[in-house]
């Protein structure tokens, strides 16, 4: 199966499976008076709201370049995991509304076995899910699936916590049957809210930072450095690096110096050995390198990636000088 279809199923099966989730946990948190399982199948009605976005994002990003799009259309990623997380701040703010409302005018909880049971088939679910997500989201590098992935994630975290509130006040109605713990529902809730925001924060951060064109990650960029330096000798220094990501894409650029007197052949053949080193590296890599005649007079710019001992700067310019005159 090539990526784009491992994409496509695995976000489609996300879309699946938070539905269900939506009907059980509205069904349920209805019928038992619940505000802790209405805001978990809010939360899960959000993750289905980001799956169906990421299906699309993941559909869509994969598209070749076109005249309207000459990059390409990776940056979709990025758009629909920011949109994911402004829909989530807003399900945490409704939620957090609900829960102080019920906590200040309380009522009963009935049947709370139907909630922990809910609760438990989401948190098993959610797990089996995520973890698909992660796998194909890591191994093709999407934005949008892992994104996804930790909305699950987070899911599974909330649910054993509302899961555990419920249990609580189920069991208070047998061993402790003079107490009211119906105050936990509200107090979950809001847990789950806070839960729900830091996931949000953390989103925003990750999808934002390439829509704004930062740079690739310090370890992919020293690689790059690495491997322009193990060709010193060839490549006698090197500038303007430059990297940055849109979705699962990859843009690189530098400049590098070479003597002079190489054949445009040569430095072509340089170049393409860099350039397909890279993408071999860094999936989805679109590489481009100038070539630079050095003469030894390094500044500025130069001396920042100047791969030459001074001894050597200094005789390369000697020859330069006399080849001037």
């Amino acid at each position: 199966m090539d990526v784009q279809k491992r994409k496509t199923r695995v976000a489609l099966l996300s879309v699946i499976s938070n539905t269900a989730l939506v009907l059980m946990k509205l069904v349920v948190g209805i019928v038992i008076n619940s505000v802790s399982v209405i805001s978990e199948a809010i939360h899960s009605g959000m993750d289905l709201v980001a799956a169906i976005i990421a299906w699309f994002s993941v559909r869509t990003s994969s598209k070749p370049a076109d005249d309207d799009h000459p990059f390409g259309h990776g940056k979709i990623e990025n758009v629909s995991g920011t949109v994911e997380a402004l829909l989530i701040f807003l399900a945490a703010g409704w939620i957090i509304y609900e829960a102080i409302k019920k906590f200040i005018h309380p009522e009963p909880i009935e049947t709370a076995f139907w909630g922990v049971g809910v609760m438990l088939i989401s948190a098993v679910t959610n797990v089996i899910v995520s973890q698909k997500l992660f796998k194909v989201g890591r191994e093709t590098d999407s934005v949008a699936l892992l994104a996804d992935a930790w909305h699950l994630r987070t899911d599974v975290y909330t649910s054993v916590g509302v899961m555990a509130g419920l249990a609580l006040i189920w069991l208070g109605q047998w061993i402790l049957p003079g107490y009211d713990l119906n105050g936990l529902d509200p107090v979950c809730a809001i847990a789950v809210a806070l839960l729900i925001i830091k996931a949000a924060y953390d989103l925003t951060v990750q999808s934002a930072r390439d829509l704004l064109d930062a740079n690739l990650p310090e370890e992919e960029r020293a690689w790059i450095r690495n491997l322009i330096e193990e060709n010193r000798g060839t490549v006698r220094g090197y500038h303007y690096l430059r990297a940055r990501k849109a979705g699962h894409f990859r843009f690189v650029e530098f400049h590098i110096q070479v003597d002079p007197k190489m054949t445009v052949e040569s430095s072509h053949r340089l170049a393409q050995r860099l350039s397909r080193a890279i993408k071999e590296h860094l999936a989805n890599s679109t590489v481009t390198i100038h070539i630079e005649p050095c003469t030894g007079d390094c500044a500025g710019k130069c001396l920042a990636g100047c791969l030459l001992t001074e001894s050597e700067r200094g005789e390369i310019a000697i020859k330069s000088l006399r080849t001037n005159e």
